[in-house]
């Protein structure tokens, strides 16, 4: 999978759960390496993607396309994707593109995301709706950002 490719991938699992954008290259810059800071910084990564795939599913909170939400996706996004081009070692071209396909990534992703839960509440199987649709979510989020991190160098 290419640079570009896998930052627009981490801009799109950011856009469903914000947290990716700083668990991916934390993971990535982290793997295989021993030693206590390494060892918090992997805890830290998983327990911010733990805390966010439960909150998500908590009632009352603001929709993840409102203005602040929205924007903190897309900076979680494109800081992701440039943070895991630099743990690449990629050139700077390489990771200003970066950024950009991972907020351009992670806008999709959040109204992406949003569509989806909202057509499984309304249209979509009985095991959709509610927190099911969230769960299918965090599945596909989850996946993706386990992969980012098994094809990072």
């Amino acid at each position: 999978m290419g640079a570009l490719v896998r930052s627009a991938a981490l801009g799109l699992a950011a856009g469903g759960r914000a947290a990716v954008g700083v668990a991916v290259p934390v993971l990535a810059a982290t793997e295989g390496r021993r030693g206590v800071g390494a060892a918090l910084a992997r805890t830290l990564a998983r327990t911010a993607l733990v805390g966010e795939t439960v909150t998500d599913k908590l009632p009352g909170l603001p929709s993840r396309l409102v203005p602040p939400m929205l924007v903190g996706r897309v900076l979680s996004g494109a800081g992701g994707a440039i943070a895991l081009a630099l743990v690449e070692r990629r050139k700077v071209p390489a990771v200003v593109l970066a950024g950009v396909a991972g907020a351009a990534g992670a806008f999709a992703g959040a109204v992406g995301g949003a569509s989806w839960r909202e057509w499984a509440a309304e249209h979509g199987p009985s095991f959709l709706s509610g927190r099911g649709a969230g769960f299918a979510e965090d599945a596909l989020v989850l996946s993706t950002a386990n992969k980012l991190v098994a094809t990072s160098r």
